[in-house]
């Protein structure tokens, strides 16, 4: 893989635990929306350990 395309999933790894921690930080959060995001990033974390 290479090293632009890992350090692109890494920043939207980031990115995506930053959106979920604003979400849980929120007086009534989402929790469909926090679903959604924690499942895109554990997809993101899988294809970065695969590779």
């Amino acid at each position: 893989m290479e090293a632009s395309h890992m350090s692109a999933l890494v920043e939207k790894h980031a990115g995506l635990e930053r959106k979920i921690q604003e979400e849980m930080n929120r007086p009534a959060p989402d929790d469909a929306l926090l679903h959604d995001l924690k499942k895109r990033k554990l997809r993101i974390k899988d294809a970065i350990t695969q590779h």
